[in-house]
């Protein structure tokens, strides 16, 4: 799966200002007067949606460099970054889907090329374009839960695949959180949406 770290605007100031009305730093001292992080992601998200209306993509943008800002953390030293949310609904069994990720041959025809996977609760995943993963837990076939470790993308970072039974399709969803940064954020949520339009298509055929 190829990833390219690209934010899908300028996180600029003369962008920011053009798209919402104000500059960062402005939006960041109207969340001071609102309570700051400590109110929480979803009161100031709700804030912004009800009173400005503004698109989805710059209210998560402004709530993690809010928090990056004002020094907000984790308790593992990290800040709590952006979370992306991938879904398709895909014309097989929940198995089928589920066992396109068993092995290597498998994920050669639709994820990159190059797998090697050892498909079981502690096993690495790795392939030619980098994509490096340690399986955590593998429920078959209705999860898999891994940690991401590709190095130049997004390292040490979680995510979820489920397979959900609708009707005579699966709804393949994937949640990957703790991104860092906007580009690791818009460029593995368009990574993951090829990478399951490609296992739509290939179990399709």
């Amino acid at each position: 799966m190829k990833i390219d770290l690209r934010s899908d605007k300028p996180l600029d100031e003369a962008t920011t200002w053009l798209e919402t009305g104000r500059t960062a730093e402005d939006w960041f001292a109207l969340l001071d007067t609102l309570g700051g992080p400590d109110l929480g992601r979803q009161a100031i998200g709700d804030h912004l949606r009800a009173e400005f209306a503004l698109d989805p993509w710059w209210i998560d943008t402004l709530l993690v460099e809010y928090e990056r800002a004002r020094g907000a953390k984790e308790t593992d030293g990290r800040a709590l970054g952006y979370a992306i949310d991938v879904e398709r609904r895909i014309d097989a069994s929940p198995r089928a889907c589920f066992d396109a990720f068993a092995t290597g041959a498998a994920l050669d025809h639709w994820f990159g090329t190059d797998n090697e996977i050892d498909f079981r609760d502690g096993g690495a995943w790795a392939n030619a374009d980098g994509n490096r993963a340690v399986l955590r837990k593998v429920v078959a076939p209705k999860s898999i839960v891994l940690t991401w470790h590709q190095s130049d993308a997004a390292p040490n970072t979680p995510v979820e695949l489920h397979f959900v039974a609708a009707g005579n399709a699966t709804d393949v969803k994937v949640m990957q959180e703790r991104l860092q940064t906007r580009p690791e954020a818009d460029g593995l949520r368009r990574a993951w949406s090829e990478a399951l339009a490609r296992l739509q298509a290939t179990l399709d055929t």
